[in-house]
């Protein structure tokens, strides 16, 4: 079982996640956060395998917090999503400890894909992105 933890500032995308996720029998949402703050307390309190980790979140965004979480965990899997698929994004969010990256536009298919690779060592970036990243 994929313990995971949901972090964005938008409830209805939270929800919309939780729901979509929840159809994977292997996946199980264990914390739904509003913010980076929020996200690194939970990870502290339930130790999950993966965060979904928004970028665009206040008072603490996903960069931040992904470079918390990563001073006490090097084991959490930690996907940036995001509307941005503008390169210096991705790269801000992989500088400070994330395996994997996926906008909103991507599919649930991909995200519960990038969800397994990240859950087994392997980096993740999304299709969306990867067609415009530099060469």
């Amino acid at each position: 079982m994929i313990r995971l933890v949901i972090a964005d500032d938008h409830l209805l995308v939270r929800e919309a996640w939780r729901l979509t996720l929840s159809h994977d029998k292997n996946i199980s949402v264990l914390a739904l956060c509003d913010d980076g703050t929020a996200a690194i307390d939970a990870c502290r309190r339930l130790s999950p395998d993966i965060v979904l980790m928004d970028i665009n979140m206040k008072p603490m965004d996903g960069i931040e917090a992904t470079r918390r979480i990563r001073t006490f965990s090097k084991t959490i899997g930690i996907i940036g999503i995001s509307i941005h698929n503008d390169y210096p994004y991705v790269k801000a969010l992989m500088q400070a400890g994330a395996n994997g990256y996926v906008t909103k536009n991507s599919s649930a298919d991909e995200m519960i894909s990038a969800i397994k690779r990240v859950m087994h060592g392997e980096k993740y970036i999304c299709l969306e992105v990867r067609n415009i990243m530099p060469a």
